[in-house]
């Protein structure tokens, strides 16, 4: 790994390696939580909200994963937050089968501009399966991304979701682990930094998963809440840490609730309760693999900066 990529790595880490990172890149599908109990809000409304939660987060927390809109900006033209800042690069429509969906890029937004703001790594969720008609093509575009990172050394942080290959399939709970698992393997070869990982809601199934993950998984991981409760991410937390998770990245398990709440109540809830979830996450990633163990650190010879 170059020398970039570990000093972007070693921002979003704790000084022992494990990634306790905030998600709050989330969009469209926000938006229309918040709106739900609080009616239409405007746009500095909905950053206010983002901002908010980033600062009640800020102490407890190693990175934070925002969109530049709503989120990067704002973060760092206020001095809302010093650690590690990653952004995503697509635009996710959640009115879509995960089969059907095609990834559209953030308008004017890409690497280049990511490492020139100062971010610290891209995220790129990128829905899967092998038997998709676009598993091929979203191959090539991984390998794309990976060859772009390379050339502004700049951590890729990947997040494959195991969907079924046709709106009408469900994938059983065995199923989106086998996939899982294959996606991991085929997803490091191709050359990911970080991978982002979900595993399946039945709790049979976790103990299992994370054990495969932790044999095939070259790369550093962490594990996504992908909208389940603080308690249920706690234990599936536990687990992944133990099998060799890096820590967490961690959304709507941490903060959700604050999105039907208003006013004195949300800033209470923000104020307690989202520290005290996130303190305790941090205790169970003290005992997460440290990231540079599934990486190899450069060795610079003194002359290295020549070439860089």
């Amino acid at each position: 790994m170059s020398i970039g990529k570990v000093r972007h790595l070693s921002r979003c880490t704790n000084a022992t390696g494990q990634f306790v990172i905030m998600a709050i890149d989330h969009r469209a599908n926000l938006r229309e939580a918040i709106e739900k109990q609080a009616g239409p809000i405007d746009d500095l409304a909905f950053r206010d909200f983002k901002l908010q939660v980033i600062e009640a987060s800020a102490p407890q927390v190693t990175a934070v994963l925002a969109d530049p809109g709503f989120g990067l900006g704002a973060i760092v033209a206020g001095r809302k937050f010093r650690g590690g800042l990653l952004s995503p690069l697509e635009v996710t429509d959640y009115g879509v089968h995960p089969s059907q969906r095609e990834l559209n890029w953030i308008p004017h937004w890409g690497v280049d501009k990511v490492k020139r703001m100062g971010g610290d790594g891209v995220k790129l969720l990128l829905p899967f399966h092998p038997r998709l008609a676009a598993a091929e093509a979203k191959k090539k575009l991984v390998e794309q991304l990976v060859q772009e990172c390379e050339k502004y050394d700049i951590p890729l942080y990947l997040e494959p979701i195991a969907c079924a290959p046709v709106p009408d399939e469900k994938l059983s709970p065995q199923e989106q682990r086998e996939i899982t698992v294959e996606m991991t393997q085929l997803f490091c070869a191709l050359g990911a930094d970080v991978l982002k990982l979900q595993i399946p809601a039945d709790e049979s199934e976790w103990e299992t998963t994370c054990r495969d993950l932790g044999k095939v998984c070259s790369a550093p991981w962490a594990l996504l809440s992908g909208g389940v409760d603080f308690e249920t991410y706690c234990r599936q937390a536990e687990r992944a840490c133990f099998h060799g998770a890096s820590g967490v990245i961690v959304g709507r398990a941490v903060w959700s609730e604050a999105c039907q709440l208003q006013g004195v109540e949300r800033a209470k809830f923000l104020e307690k309760v989202v520290p005290q979830r996130l303190q305790r996450l941090g205790e169970i990633c003290a005992g997460a693999a440290p990231f540079w163990n599934n990486c190899r650190e450069p060795e610079p010879a003194l002359d290295w900066y020549e070439s860089y």
